[in-house]
């Protein structure tokens, strides 16, 4: 990608997905967005890489490694208090610009990994939904699963803010990961019965790059790729990934489609495949041959996909012509998929915010 294309990845990242929602990013990307030095950064990452987030991420983990480094007042992850002023841009650019090639490594090394453990919230209600019409037991396989952090999902209890003050509660009742999620009804909905208990006979992450969160480095960087000033998102990545080292899932090193048999197979019972925020970055090309790995799988066994992705990433595959799901800006689509006779069956279940901090449920 040349450099006007990488200032139009900045420019958008900064309209669209962090304004706000992360002020300092808002602010840092569109200053990025019209200086060459800066953006030029991100020309050192791989093909189908260039993100304003993978920028921000090895800024983020440069500032980790250097924390009393005066940048650090702005970044709240390391316990900043200031909000973005005057000299916010002045400081990010020198002190990126000296880093210039430890940050080209780290763009040029890295993914943007990120384990937003609040999805676990959007996604319970739809793995609850296979779970039931599988009639027990399931099996769960996270695509993109990075850390695997949303494989515990079953473990994690939940209390669903609903519209006129009433809480649903799921999950366990003792849990180390508690999450909060505001829940409104869209015009016809009606609350999801949620269960305090899923049945899980086994799981297992697929990923390009696992992230090994005994290592400490790695780690380190799935922090960074957490927005600096949202540390809140930052407290429960560390509280999940405690609880994860209690339990570890199986996490495969593979290829989303290529190796999603072999992932599979590995797998007894009926099958939930999720993906969350994961299909983005398959190209378009990919995401219709992952679905038909998905049905050449159901011709054997029972499984369902659970999807919490942009709509034009994941669930038009299956259920085209929803223009009120592709027309929700900056809101993602929670949706279950089973197929029948090689046919999927596909419900749009929910409109998602995509740090899991709110859900409106549709009317089935």
């Amino acid at each position: 990608m040349d450099l006007d294309g990488i200032k139009s990845v900045l420019r958008t990242f900064a309209e669209v997905e962090a304004r706000g929602v992360s002020p300092l990013y808002e602010h840092l990307a569109l200053q990025a967005a019209s200086d060459d030095d800066v953006a030029g950064l991100l020309a050192a990452a791989r093909d189908g890489e260039v993100r304003a987030t993978l920028l921000m991420a090895a800024a983020h983990r440069l500032v980790q490694a250097d924390p009393i480094h005066p940048l650090s007042r702005y970044y709240p992850s390391l316990g900043g208090f200031d909000g973005v002023d005057s000299e916010t841009w002045p400081l990010f650019r020198s002190f990126l610009l000296e880093r210039a090639s430890k940050a080209r490594e780290l763009i040029a090394s890295r993914y943007t990994q990120t384990n937003e453990v609040r999805r676990a919230a959007l996604l319970y209600p739809g793995v609850a939904r296979a779970a039931r019409e599988a009639g027990g037991k399931v099996s769960l396989l996270e695509v993109g699963c990075s850390a695997g952090l949303l494989l515990g999902l079953d473990r994690f209890g939940y209390r669903y803010q609903c519209d006129g003050g009433d809480q649903l509660a799921a999950g366990p009742a003792k849990a180390a990961v508690g999450l909060h999620c505001a829940l409104d009804l869209a015009p016809g909905a009606v609350v999801p019965k949620l269960p305090k208990k899923l049945a899980v006979l086994d799981r297992a992450g697929l990923d390009r790059a696992p992230v090994d969160l005994s290592d400490e480095d790695e780690l380190a960087w799935l922090e960074a790729c957490v927005w600096a000033d949202q540390p809140d998102r930052i407290r429960l990545l560390r509280t999940a990934a405690a609880e994860q080292a209690r339990h570890r899932p199986r996490l495969i090193t593979g290829d989303g489609v290529d190796d999603l048999a072999s992932a599979a197979a590995s797998l007894e019972g009926p099958l939930v495949v999720i993906t969350s925020h994961a299909l983005a970055y398959f190209p378009a090309e990919k995401r219709s041959a992952f679905v038909s790995e998905l049905a050449a799988l159901a011709a054997s066994r029972p499984v369902w996909w659970v999807s919490e992705e942009f709509y034009g990433a994941g669930l038009e595959t299956v259920l085209p012509g929803r223009d009120d799901l592709s027309g929700a800006a900056g809101l993602a689509t929670l949706g279950v998929v089973r197929w029948e006779d090689g046919k999927p069956e596909a419900h749009a279940l929910a409109r998602t915010a995509p740090h899991g901090q709110r859900m409106t449920w549709l009317p089935l």
